[in-house]
C-alpha cells in the first residue's frame, strides 16, 4: 500500500487520523505538526527510513500523510488536496473551534477510503493529472529538518527541483550556444588574419626574388 497513515489537524490539535498499519507515524506525525514554523500555506515532504511525510498546510488546515518512498510525490499530494477538500466541504468553519478528534469517528472512514482508493487504484493518479491539481508539487518548501524537528533520529527534507533543474538547464545551454558562437567567430578573426599574414610573406618573398641584386627582373 503506497499511502499508511494521514491525518487532519487546526495547527497541532489533531481532528482526524487513521492508519493503515502498526506504526510510530503518529508520533513523528505530531512533532512535524509542533515545528513546522509560520502560519503560511505550505507543501513539504520530509523522509526518515524509507517512508515520506507529505505535508500540505491551507488556511491553517494541516493534512498530513504518511507513504512508501516508492509511491513519489504526485500521488500522496493529489491524497491530500482531495482530503482537504472533502474535510473543508463536510465541516466548513467548525474545524475552527473544534476540539481534538472532534471529526475522528466520522473521518477517519473516509480517509481509510481514500487511502486505499489511492494506493491501489490507478485511475487515481490519471484523474488528477488531468485535472492538473498538482502544480503545488512544485513549490514544495525547501528548508532545513534540523532546524524543523529537534530529535535524535534525523529527518531529511526532500525538495522538488524540477523547475529549478530546468531554468538552470536553459541557462546553460544558452550560455554554451554563446560561447560556441564566440569560439566559432574568434577562430575565424584568427584564420584570416593567419591568411593576409601569408599571403603578405608570399608577397615579400616574390618581390625579393623578382628585384634581388643577383637574379634578372621577373619581368
Amino acid at each position: 500500500m503506497a499511502i499508511l497513515y494521514a491525518l487532519v489537524a487546526r495547527g497541532s490539535v489533531v481532528l482526524a487520523e487513521y492508519s493503515a498499519t502498526s506504526t510510530t507515524a503518529n508520533a513523528i506525525a505530531r512533532q512535524i505538526l509542533e515545528k513546522i514554523p509560520g502560519n503560511n500555506d505550505t507543501n513539504a515532504s520530509y523522509s526518515q527510513d524509507r517512508y515520506i511525510f507529505h505535508v500540505k498546510r491551507t488556511d491553517g488546515l494541516t493534512v498530513l500523510c504518511m507513504a512508501d518512498d516508492t509511491a513519489g510525490r504526485r500521488i500522496p499530494f493529489a491524497f491530500l488536496e482531495e482530503i482537504h477538500q472533502k474535510f473543508v466541504r463536510t465541516y466548513g468553519r467548525a474545524v475552527l473551534s473544534a476540539q481534538p478528534y472532534a471529526m475522528n469517528d466520522d473521518f477517519s472512514r473516509v480517509l481509510s477510503q481514500q487511502i486505499e482508493y489511492f494506493s491501489s487504484d490507478p485511475n487515481a493518479d490519471r484523474i488528477n493529472r488531468l485535472k492538473g491539481e498538482m502544480s503545488q508539487v512544485r513549490n514544495v518548501m525547501i528548508e532545513n529538518i534540523d532546524k524543523v524537528l529537534d530529535r535524535g533520529d534525523r529527518l531529511e527534507l526532500l525538495v522538488d527541483k524540477t523547475a529549478t533543474m530546468q531554468g538552470n538547464t536553459f541557462r546553460f545551454r544558452k550560455q554554451a550556444r554563446r560561447f560556441r558562437n564566440t569560439v566559432w567567430w574568434r577562430n575565424v578573426k584568427l584564420t584570416i588574419v593567419l591568411i593576409v599574414l601569408l599571403l603578405v610573406i608570399i608577397y615579400v618573398v616574390l618581390a625579393f626574388v623578382c628585384h634581388g641584386p643577383t637574379l634578372p627582373s621577373c619581368l
